[in-house]
Formats: structure tokens, C-alpha cells, sequence
């Protein structure tokens, strides 16, 4: 009785998490460039349950010969194994104000491959994002809303002279006297990459790969344009519903358990 406990809370326990996960892609369904995160649940090992006995020989010393004899196995709750991001594509929303950006993807030789834009923390950190709600600042660099550097093809920092400046659909930034390719990196397992909040990705290891010039990739940028997040707001508070109810259902299991255990307790053990 006391596995069931175990497996009740554990299935509360998940479905709470599920919940989590759920209100916080709903309270960023209007962040530019948001992915939605997934909770994908796995069931606990399954134990092999056996009944422990003994036969007697029939001699002289009355031997006892110990025997296990298979049950059949239980399964021991649920637990959420992992947040996996959707990298899909958001739709577009129109803004008409020239620092707004929005990466379109196109082919990726990678079912599970994406692009970003390349961003520099104050610490000269490569950081990776989707969101492309920049502006420009006081010395006229192109920056994200956290004062993020956007960076060039060449990994250099882009100076705009200000927020009059034209972008071109294969993402070249027009200045005066050059164009300026924006840096957009490409990772081929979008799993591999760390969430840090804010729209920022961190890659383990070795900088993402620019995205030009590498077979099988295709994209564009739309200025005065932000790709939107991908949260489906009907799908989410649906799969909301279910995760409370299953939560129910799970905590009702466990009362039934509690009150099979107070009497087996206070009233199958007393003395009349």
C-alpha cells in the first residue's frame, strides 16, 4: 500500500510541473521569438515483484529449501524527464519600425537544426537568440533589449550610425560605404543548446557556425517585422485542463489510500 503512496504523489508531482512549464509558455506567449518548452514524461524503472517461501524435503533432517516464486511487476509512478523546446517557426508580426528584425527559416538540412541571431554579452560571451526586437545605442551599435551586442558575419560588433538603415532580404545591413552581413548561426541539434531566459540560448563547447555558406540552409530577414512566439494558446490551456484533472485524479487515489490505512489503523486493530 505504501508503493501506491508513492506512485499517487509521484504522478501529483508531475502533473504540477507539467503545470509550470505550461503558465510560463502562456505568460510568454506575446515575447518576440519565444519557443515553447514541452514536458516529456518517463515512468520510473519497473520492480519485479516475487513471493519468498520454502518447501520441505522430505528426510530425515527435514531440509528447507528456499523458493522465490514471480508475481509479476509494479510500476512505481511518473516523474517529468526533461523540458524539450519547440524551435518552430513563429508567425510574423509587422511593426514598421526599422531595428526590428525577424529571421524567416527556409531549409535546414537538419530536422532538428535552427538559426539565430549572434549576440555578445557585456562579458564578450556569444549568446544565440530569436528575438529579434533590437535598437540601437547611444554610439550607434545595433543592440538587444538587454544591451546585448548584435554581431556581424565576422563576429564584430555592427555600428548603424543610428535607426536609419536598410536591410536587405538576404540579411546584409546597408551603410554607406559597405554591407554588413548580420551574423546569423546555425546549430544543427537545437537540444544541445542552454536556455538562459530572456530569449538567450548558450552553446556548450565550441560558437555555433555561421549559417552562410554551409549546403542545405536557406533563410531571410524581413525588417520592420518580429517573428512572434509559438505558443498555441487553445492547445496550451487544454493541455492545462488535462494536467489539472490527471492532478485530481492522482490526488484522489491518495486520499482513498489514506483512508484504507486509518482503518487499518484506528478500527480493523481494536480491542472491543
Amino acid at each position: 500500500m505504501l508503493r501506491g503512496y508513492y506512485t499517487a504523489a509521484s504522478g501529483m508531482i508531475a502533473q504540477q510541473r507539467r503545470q509550470e512549464t505550461m503558465s510560463n509558455n502562456i505568460a510568454n506567449a506575446l515575447t518576440p521569438g519565444y519557443k515553447q518548452d514541452q514536458s516529456t514524461l518517463r515512468s520510473f524503472p519497473e520492480m519485479l515483484i516475487q513471493r519468498m517461501e520454502s518447501n520441505k524435503l522430505p528426510t530425515s533432517r527435514s531440509f528447507n529449501v528456499p523458493m522465490n516464486a514471480p508475481i509479476g511487476s509494479i510500476n512505481t509512478g511518473v516523474y517529468v524527464q526533461e523540458n524539450v523546446s519547440d524551435f518552430s517557426q513563429g508567425s510574423l508580426k509587422q511593426t514598421s519600425m526599422s531595428t526590428d528584425l525577424a529571421l524567416v527559416d527556409g531549409t535546414m538540412p537538419d530536422e532538428t537544426g535552427s538559426i539565430f541571431f549572434t549576440v555578445q554579452n557585456p562579458e564578450g560571451e556569444l549568446r544565440y537568440t530569436r528575438n529579434g526586437n533590437f535598437t540601437a545605442d547611444a554610439d550607434g551599435y545595433l543592440v538587444t533589449n538587454q544591451g546585448y551586442y548584435v554581431l556581424d558575419q565576422a563576429g564584430n560588433r555592427i555600428a548603424t550610425g543610428g535607426v536609419d538603415f536598410k536591410v536587405t532580404g538576404q540579411g546584409e545591413l546597408q551603410l554607406p560605404n559597405q554591407n554588413v552581413p548580420i551574423g546569423v548561426a546555425y546549430s544543427a541539434n537545437v537540444n544541445d543548446l542552454i536556455k538562459e531566459g530572456e530569449g538567450l540560448y548558450r552553446a556548450e563547447g565550441a560558437p555555433l557556425a555561421e549559417a552562410r555558406g554551409q549546403a542545405g540552409i536557406s533563410f531571410s530577414i524581413q525588417q520592420g517585422y518580429l517573428e512572434g512566439s509559438n505558443v498555441d494558446m487553445a492547445q496550451t490551456a487544454t493541455e492545462m485542463m488535462s494536467a489539472y484533472r490527471l492532478f485530481e485524479a492522482n490526488q484522489k487515489v491518495l486520499k482513498a489510500y489514506d483512508q484504507s490505512m486509518d482503518k487499518a489503523v484506528n478500527e480493523i486493530g481494536r480491542v472491543r
